[in-house]
C-alpha cells in the first residue's frame, strides 16, 4: 500500500493496525469520528492463529458493517474434541463460524475501514504520546482519543501506566497450512498431554493446523508422535507456506482506560487460544468502544469490556484444567461424548447464545457424568460422511 501524508489532527488515533485496531477504527467511524490507524508493520499483517472465527465474532463484525460469507472462507458448524480413544462434538445454535485466512480477514477489514474514511499509515512507527496527541513518524498528530491495539506487549498500555493485574502461563503456538480437502465441517481439537492441535478448514482445498504447547516444550509439527489420528488425515498433504509461531496467554487488567486512552484486543487483556475467542472478543469490544468515544464516556466501555471478558476467561480456565490434568481431561471428554446435549448447550453458552442461568441442569448432568464411576461412554463416532457445509445466515 502507498504511504500517506499524516493529518495534522484527528479525533482518534489507533495504535496498531491488526484486526482489533481496524475493528476499533470502524466502530469510531461509525460513531461519526475521524480516525487515523498507525502500524509499523507492512500490509497485510499476518499472525499465527487458528483462523477460526466463532459465531459471536461474526455477529460483532456485522454490527461493525463487515459481512463475511463462504466466498471468503469455509463455514463450520461446531467443535469436535478428540483424544486417543474418545470423540465428542457439538454444533452451534442457529449460526455458523467461518474458517478464514488471517491475511484475508485483515485485507477485508482494512479495505472496509478505508472505504469508511479511516486513514491508515502502514510501515509508520509510533514513538510515544504527547500532551496534545501522538508522536508518529517524527511529528505530532493532535487527537482527542488514543486507542491502544498493539498486542500483548503493548507500548500504549505502558505509556498509559496500565499493566496486567494477573498473567497466566505463557504457551507457545505454531501454525501451518496444508493443501488437502477438508474432511469435516467442524473445527477439530486434538488433545495430547499438555498439547493441543486445532484444525480449521480455511479453503476448498486447504486446512489450517495450529499446535499449542507449554512454554518449556517445542511446538513442532511431529504429528505422528503427538496426534496419530491427525497424521493419518494429513498423510500425503502438501504443506503450504512456512510455519509461523506466536505466544498464547491469559492476562487480566484492573482497568483498560486512563484519561483519554483506551485499550482493546490483546493490549487490554487476553484469553488463552484454547478458547478460540481472541479475535471475536476484540470485535465485541470494538462495538462498545466507538459509541463510548463519541459520547466521551470511556467508563461505559470499561464496564462492557469487563462483562464481555467473563465467559471467555471462565472457559479458558476450565479448558486449561483439562490441559494440565490428563486424567481429568479423559474423564471430561468421555462425559462430553456421553452427554451431547450438555456439550451443545455449553458451546451455546460459550458463544453467547445462552445465559448462565440456562445451564444449571446441564452443568449438573455433566458433573454427574464426570464424577460418577462407570458412567456411560459413547464410543467414537463413525467416519464423517462428507456433505455440503450449511449456509451462513
Amino acid at each position: 500500500m502507498v504511504k500517506i501524508d499524516l493529518p495534522a489532527e484527528t479525533d482518534v488515533v489507533v495504535v496498531g493496525g491488526g484486526p482489533a485496531g481496524l475493528a476499533a477504527a470502524l466502530s469510531a467511524r461509525g460513531a461519526g469520528l475521524s480516525v487515523l490507524v498507525a502500524d509499523r508493520a507492512s500490509f497485510p499483517i499476518d499472525k499465527a492463529c487458528g483462523e477460526g472465527l466463532m459465531p459471536d465474532g461474526m455477529a460483532a463484525l456485522r454490527d461493525l458493517g463487515v459481512t463475511l460469507g463462504p466466498d471468503q472462507g469455509v463455514p463450520f458448524r461446531g467443535i469436535r474434541f478428540l483424544d486417543e480413544d474418545t470423540e465428542a462434538e457439538a454444533s452451534f445454535p442457529h449460526l455458523l463460524g467461518l474458517g478464514i485466512r488471517r491475511t484475508v480477514l485483515h485485507r477485508i477489514l482494512a479495505e472496509r475501514a478505508m472505504s469508511a474514511g479511516v486513514v491508515a499509515a502502514w510501515q509508520t512507527r509510533v514513538d510515544g504520546l504527547a500532551p496534545s496527541g501522538v508522536e508518529i513518524g517524527g511529528r505530532t498528530v493532535r487527537c482527542r482519543w488514543i486507542v491502544g491495539a498493539d498486542g500483548h506487549h503493548s507500548r500504549v498500555r505502558r505509556w498509559a501506566g496500565l499493566s496486567p493485574a494477573w498473567t497466566g502461563a505463557r504457551r507457545l503456538g505454531v501454525r501451518r497450512h496444508f493443501r488437502v480437502r477438508p474432511w469435516t465441517d467442524l473445527v477439530e481439537v486434538y488433545w495430547h498431554r499438555h498439547c493441543q492441535a486445532y484444525v480449521t478448514p480455511v479453503g476448498p482445498e486447504e486446512v489450517c493446523v495450529a499446535i499449542i504447547r507449554g512454554r518449556q516444550q517445542t511446538p513442532r509439527f511431529d504429528l505422528p508422535a503427538l496426534f496419530p489420528k491427525l497424521a493419518i488425515r494429513l498423510r500425503g498433504a502438501e504443506p503450504v507456506g512456512c510455519e509461523r509461531g506466536a505466544i498464547s496467554m491469559s492476562a487480566n487488567l484492573n482497568a483498560v482506560i486512563n484519561g483519554r486512552i483506551a485499550l482493546i484486543g490483546d493490549a487490554s487483556g487476553s484469553v488463552d487460544a484454547v478458547t478460540g475467542e481472541g479475535v471475536a472478543l476484540a470485535f465485541r469490544q470494538a462495538t462498545a468502544l466507538g459509541p463510548a468515544l463519541a459520547t466521551g464516556n470511556l467508563a461505559a466501555y470499561q464496564a462492557v469490556h469487563r462483562r464481555f471478558a467473563r465467559t471467555p476467561r471462565l472457559m479458558a480456565r476450565l479448558l486449561l484444567l483439562m490441559d494440565g490434568n490428563e486424567r481429568l481431561r479423559k474423564r471430561a471428554l468421555r462425559a462430553l461424548s456421553a452427554r451431547q446435549r450438555a456439550f451443545s448447550r455449553l458451546l451455546a453458552f460459550h458463544v453467547g447464545a445462552l445465559r448462565p442461568a440456562d445451564l444449571s441442569f446441564d452443568i449438573l448432568d455433566f458433573g454427574f457424568a464426570l464424577l460418577a464411576p462407570g458412567a456411560a461412554i459413547r464410543r467414537n463416532h463413525p467416519p464423517y460422511a462428507r456433505r455440503q457445509p450449511p449456509r451462513i445466515r
